[in-house]
């Protein structure tokens, strides 16, 4: 059986060729590959293309008027594109190959990235950390004109302003056509003149800058400070990007921090644990802060002290302080010492011995020793 070109299209027999195209170019917005990726919608496509290109030959049209299909006659093969690509622009641009314009020569610019390092201290109290940065900056000479009078460009007389030229190339498609950035201009559709000596007509070189970071207190490693309009300057002097200053803090010598906590280990004789010490430590700020042991402290036991942690950034709230108390045993003793220690231990009613869960309501060491094996 023949195929039925015309209502592949929609269209009916006395159609005019206008009437065929709008119909091709409705259908292949819809089904073009690009468009849509799936097999049905390329197996519809080349079946539009193809009835396109039998109804627009008025030999083949008039032998499908006949009643016959001129592609099973020898006049061509089911999924060919017709005309070839220019019907494709044609289909999406409503004619042969419409060109995209001209680029802007004054383009933004590109975001910049820098790397600082800082102290606990300094992240504590906040700091003003000065910093040099290696980026395009606006042309002194030209002013990012890129021209050496700073005089306007004029039109490409290669393209005639379009930035782009195009190329037909015969293929076993048909005439396909090719559009390419113009080769004088590269695409802007104008030309410079007079290049400027400095920057070579871009608007911008190459520049060291030194600059001040307002580095906020309690800022955390890996945080990154925005500075808008600080990046580096784009082509023919347009608008710069962002800086973004990320931020590392310095181990410090006994401080750990955790989000907004602030940890450290007091080395606590055991008489200190067992009758209370007091340990100041220098803090952040530069003043002393008194942790208080209380007597009877058992080794791994913290102290915690609320409000003397890290201060949260744009608030005046603090984290937490925790010690954690690590009870030492001395190895040598005085002659003194070990008679103390001696009397003390034939004076107290504890002595050394096994442990045992009798007591402990089955819930001592053995007893949670015994479930994880049984897991």
């Amino acid at each position: 059986m023949a195929r039925d070109y015309y209502g592949i299209l929609g269209v009916d027999r006395e159609a005019t060729e206008q009437e065929i195209k709008k119909a091709y170019r409705k259908l292949a917005r819809k089904y073009h590959p690009d468009v849509n990726p799936s097999e049905e919608a390329q197996e519809r496509f080349a079946e539009i293309s193809l009835a396109q290109e039998v109804l627009l030959d008025p030999q083949k049209r008039s032998i499908v008027d006949r009643g016959g299909d001129p592609m099973e006659q020898g006049g061509g093969a089911p999924g060919g594109f017709g005309g070839g690509l220019g019907d494709i622009f044609e289909a999406f641009f409503g004619g042969g190959g419409t060109t995209r314009g001209p680029r802007s020569r004054v383009q933004p610019g590109n975001d910049a990235l820098l790397r600082t390092t800082i102290t606990l201290e300094e992240a504590f109290s906040g700091v003003k950390k000065e910093v040099a940065l290696d980026t395009a900056v606006l042309c002194e000479q030209c002013h990012g004109t890129g021209s050496e009078s700073e005089s306007a460009p004029v039109t490409c007389d290669h393209c005639a302003g379009t930035g782009s030229v195009q190329e037909v190339q015969q293929s076993f498609l048909g005439n396909v056509m090719t559009t390419r950035d113009c080769p004088k201009c590269h695409g802007y559709g104008e030309i410079i003149q007079d290049p400027c000596r400095q920057c070579a007509g871009d608007g911008r070189v190459r520049a060291t800058r030194d600059l001040t970071v307002n580095v906020p207190a309690g800022i955390a490693s890996g945080m990154r400070i925005r500075m808008a309009g600080q990046g580096e300057v784009g082509h023919g002097g347009g608008p710069a990007g962002d800086l973004y200053v990320e931020v590392q803090t310095e181990p410090h010598p006994y401080f750990v921090r955790e989000g907004n906590d602030l940890f450290l280990q007091l080395n606590v004789p055991m008489y200190d644990a067992a009758l209370g010490t007091s340990v100041t430590v220098e803090d952040l700020a530069g003043g002393q802060t008194r942790i208080d042991v209380p007597a009877g402290t058992q080794p791994g036991d913290t102290v915690h002290l609320p409000g003397e942690g890290m201060p949260l950034i744009r608030s005046d709230r603090r984290g937490d302080l925790v010690a954690h108390v690590q009870v030492t045993v001395p190895t040598e003793l005085s002659g003194a010492e070990r008679e103390a220690l001696t009397q003390l231990r034939d004076g107290s009613p504890h002595n050394a011995e096994v442990h045992t869960d009798q007591g402990a309501g089955g819930e001592g060491f053995f007893s949670r020793m015994r479930d994880r094996f049984r897991r």
